[in-house]
């Protein structure tokens, strides 16, 4: 039997590689998307031809629809849970970017909270098998423990994005042990590749240097980043999808809810110079560099251990950070 699933956020840059994946690996797909404009919006309607010409190549039209909404909107959502019978939920909608929250705080309230508070509610009046949502490493905050582990103190984010995306997790457990809705939260890793948010630094960067402008870098470079290839999330979060997490009694926290937490990195930090020697390689200039101080809100180093998910599922991320960025640039080349 076709399992059908809710992509929410399915024209941003992981919700649309996944439902790729989705659509190409015979699931019904339904996603959704605000289209909003924190971004160039092209950019995420582009994605949408990208699943529109795949539906039509594989000839399966009727397993995908596209449904532009806002997760925040309660009435809508309430809606389309009652015209749908979603087997698997996965929650990938989401108000991106540390230094954006502090300029539009309620844009990060509205989608991050509300929105998701919308999903945890239908999903507690519709039997699902799975909910599976996006978290962030940002929640870790000035952990300086390395690598970060799920078991780490999460109590004191330092953006208001990665408290948030705190709460997801709290809310998410919340209606996991009161209303037996399996979840499985993914604090993912500096995600990136092709078809990426312009917003990320590989992003700019790239267009920076082939254009001879300065990028500008922050903390004076000293930096390092556990980044993570698209194609690693996407599996990843495939993986799990059959893989709902079972009623227990969890030896750190007492939990007896269905409810899981896994970081989901490549597990292997990459220092910011080595990050920038590989799109230099990969783009055939160097860049002309503007080192800054650190800026509100970011943190000097993420690492992820990921032993609970390789344990889980079987599958370690091992795109190393030069093949990933020489796909990323072919892709913006070809784009352009």
């Amino acid at each position: 039997m076709t399992k059908k699933v809710l992509v929410t956020g399915s024209a941003g840059f992981i919700g649309f590689h996944l439902t790729k994946a989705l659509i190409t690996g015979g699931f019904q797909v339904v996603g959704v998307d605000n289209l909003n404009d924190y971004y160039d919006p092209r950019l995420k309607k582009e994605r949408l031809n990208v699943l529109e010409r795949l539906v039509v190549k594989y000839d399966c039209i009727d397993s995908y629809r596209f449904v532009k909404l806002d997760i925040s909107d309660t009435i809508a959502m309430k809606k389309l849970f009652h015209e749908s019978n979603f087997d698997i939920v996965i929650n990938l909608a989401a108000q991106a970017g540390v230094r954006y929250s502090l300029e539009n705080p309620e844009a990060y309230i509205n989608s991050n909270v509300t929105g998701f508070a919308n999903i945890l509610e239908c999903c507690r009046h519709q039997n699902i098998d799975h909910l599976l949502f996006a978290s962030s490493s940002s929640v870790y905050g000035l952990n300086k423990k390395k690598p970060f582990a799920v078991t780490d103190n999460t109590d004191y984010p330092i953006s208001l994005y990665a408290a948030t995306k705190k709460s997801n997790e709290l809310l998410a457990h919340t209606y996991s042990h009161l209303f037996n809705i399996p979840c499985t939260g993914l604090r993912f890793f500096t995600v990136y590749g092709p078809f990426g948010r312009p917003d990320m630094a590989y992003y700019s960067f790239t267009k920076s240097i082939l254009k001879g402008l300065p990028i500008k870098i922050f903390n004076n470079g000293n930096q390092e980043r556990d980044f993570t290839y698209i194609d690693d999330i996407v599996i990843g979060i495939m993986s799990l999808l059959d893989m709902p997490p079972m009623p227990l009694v969890s030896s750190v926290t007492s939990s007896r809810a269905p409810f899981e937490i896994f970081n989901i990195g490549n597990n292997k930090p990459i220092s910011l110079q080595r990050f920038i020697r590989a799109i230099e390689s990969a783009v055939g200039k160097k860049a002309v560099e503007i080192m800054l101080p650190a800026q509100p809100g970011d943190v000097a180093s993420t690492y992820a251990n990921i032993d609970p998910f390789i344990e889980k599922c079987g599958f370690k991320p091992n795109t190393a950070i030069e093949d990933g960025i020489k796909l990323f640039v072919d892709w913006y080349l070809a784009s352009k």
